[in-house]
């Protein structure tokens, strides 16, 4: 049970209203990556797995993307609750110039060399399906700007409370990547490059409202002021990197791992890949509260601890981490019960959703125990400023049992089932679960502990 306290700093109101927008604005996303996979589904197994391959890659700039975001969504919550609107908006600036920086270094970097990127990750994947990701990928490259952008406004919003707004861009979003994909697929014919080309537009579109909206000085506390004028504060950044560099690390080294278990994985046949990717879309959706109670979190606790209400900051994150898991499992019930209806819809072969359904159903009940454990109490830590643990313990966690454990139990079923290479794909979910049983363990002691009410970066 959470304990109550006198004079709480939210009332019950505030909480659903940030909250309830972030479920839906998490759904939307996801319904993103949804569509794009199951307009694809009519090009064939090749083109769903083609985008699945290059979805790994590209979580992995989403995540960079959003440790800057919670690192400048941090201090400014904490600035916030420290009643310094003037900081708040100085540390929005610079999270703002750290973003549009990382986003085109990362297009330099990468679009002259796509096809050497693909060739040493998935060189084991069948040609078509190598064709269908280079197709997709370089329109997902030239959108991660406008998507670092639009991260990192979304953020600031959320640090202020606003939820709403970032809900209905994200509503705007969806539209037009929906339309787009039917145009562009459906209509046009152009297959995968249509899908990348509608999630392009989709990211410029919310980037530029994103952008409008937040340099309006009446009606929000954080604001854009000249944003056309670069401004470098290296103290202020300093403290965004605080929480941003672990957390940049922590997520980035995270994907890394999850894009060498997709590595060797690739070598188990496109039936695998595809259930894979049909798997990954649906336990996508069942994480949606989590995350959104996890992104909320970094305003209640941030807001908390800037105003040194170290009781109320362990409240709330009890609070969280209670409704956190009540709605995820509703969510995981749902799918488990409904996936054999589900799966069919993206018309993949049967083959692929059979292992699909299977693999689905021992997630669904992997998350309900272990998921928000090992995901949502990490933003209550990196809240506080307790980045550094999480960075540590996850590493540990994603090499040890994701990587490691994957690789071994996936070996193991290969050589128990020598003619039924997709059967595998088992061994790398089960290394997963127990990289969320470690995590979570970890986490627990730590938030038990009350050491993470220590930290804090202003």
């Amino acid at each position: 049970m959470v304990e109550k306290i006198e004079k709480p700093l939210f009332n019950q109101s505030y909480l659903v209203k940030l909250i309830l927008p972030l479920v839906a604005e998490q759904f939307l996303a996801m319904t993103i990556g949804a569509c794009d996979t199951l307009m694809i589904s009519s090009v064939g197994d090749a083109g769903v797995s083609g985008v699945s391959l290059i979805d790994q890659f590209s979580q992995l700039m989403i995540q960079l993307f959003a440790a800057f975001a919670t690192g400048g969504a941090v201090v400014s919550s904490q600035y916030l609750g420290h009643k310094s609107p003037a900081d708040a908006r100085k540390a929005a600036k610079q999270l703002l110039n750290i973003s549009v920086i990382v986003g085109f270094l990362i297009v330099v970097l990468c679009f002259p060399t796509q096809k050497l990127i693909l060739s040493a990750l998935y060189g084991k994947a069948e040609p078509d399906v190598l064709q269908c990701a280079l197709d997709y990928f370089k329109w997902i490259l030239i959108s991660f700007p406008f998507l670092a952008v639009y991260n990192s406004c979304a953020a600031l919003f959320r640090s202020m409370g606003n939820s709403k707004l970032s809900l209905k861009v994200s509503v705007g979003m969806n539209f037009i990547n929906i339309a787009g994909n039917a145009i562009l697929i459906y209509g046009a014919g152009i297959g995968v490059d249509g899908a990348g080309i509608s999630t392009l537009a989709s990211r410029f579109f919310g980037a530029g409202i994103m952008l409008f909206l937040l340099c309006n000085k009446n009606k929000n506390e954080i604001y854009f002021d000249r944003i056309w004028k670069f401004e470098w504060n290296g103290k202020m950044i300093k403290r965004i990197l605080k929480v941003g560099i672990p957390s940049g690390i922590e997520n980035s080294v995270f994907h890394i791992g999850k894009i060498l278990v997709q590595s060797f994985m690739s070598g188990f046949g496109t039936f695998a890949i595809t259930a894979n990717s049909i798997s990954n879309t649906l336990a996508s959706f069942s994480n949606i509260p989590g995350s959104a109670i996890g992104l909320g979190s970094v305003t209640i606790i941030g807001q908390c601890i800037g105003a040194d209400e170290k009781k109320q900051a362990k409240f709330y994150g009890k609070k969280m981490m209670q409704t956190a898991y009540a709605g995820m499992f509703v969510i995981a019930a749902i799918i488990f019960f409904t996936c054999p209806i589900i799966v069919p819809l993206f018309r993949i072969s049967e083959e692929a959703q059979v292992l699909a359904i299977g693999v689905i159903r021992t997630c669904m009940c992997a998350n309900i125990f272990f998921w928000p454990m090992s995901f949502t109490m990490p933003n209550i830590l990196r809240a506080a400023g307790d980045a550094k643990y999480t960075m540590i313990i996850s590493n540990i966690s994603m090499w040890a049992f994701r990587v490691l454990f994957s690789f071994l139990i996936s070996k193991w079923l290969l050589w128990k089932f020598p003619n039924q290479t997709d059967i595998a794909l088992y061994g790398v979910w089960f290394g997963m679960y127990l990289d969320w049983i470690f995590r979570g363990a970890m986490f627990l002691v730590r938030f038990k502990s009350g050491k993470w009410l220590e930290k804090r970066v202003i």
